[in-house]
């Protein structure tokens, strides 16, 4: 089981420690009462869709002995405009730099991630739906 502990430090900041034990604040915006010391816990769910789907793609990538030398993975999400102010879509753009980097691959490394690995995709597609899109040395953006 994972679990996180979570501790008031006043205003709108929390201390977060992970099960493995690392800390993360969070705090709200100024006009609700927080003092912007940490992420926002519905940025640190696109962190953590970020972080679930770019460490499936880096990990299938070497399995497939693709020569690579950046991966970057940009996730944005448009809220509800009425609580609960869930994501009702979210984008996720990998930018994949690398000679052996070829399209059919970094899309079978993005479906495999999409379909069978990344649990926190699964957990958020269950609400909105998630958009994926990459981009390989430059060049065009593909959407899948």
């Amino acid at each position: 089981m994972k679990k996180a502990i979570l501790q008031w430090k006043g205003k709108m900041q929390f201390s977060a420690t992970t099960g493995s034990g690392h800390q993360v604040t969070l705090d709200a915006r100024e006009e609700v009462g927080g003092e912007n010391r940490g992420p926002r816990p519905t940025e640190l769910v696109l962190v953590a869709l970020g972080g679930c789907t770019s460490m499936d793609i880096v990990s299938i990538l070497r399995k497939m002995r693709v020569d690579f030398n950046r991966v970057d993975v940009q996730v944005t999400g448009e809220e509800a405009t009425e609580h609960p102010k869930s994501y009702t879509s979210v984008n996720v753009l990998y930018q994949v730099d690398g000679e052996g980097v070829s399209p059919e691959k970094l899309e079978r490394a993005i479906v495999l991630s999409r379909d069978r690995y990344c649990v926190v995709a699964n957990l958020i597609n269950a609400r909105a739906a998630i958009s994926y899109a990459y981009q390989i040395n430059g060049g065009p953006v593909v959407t899948l």
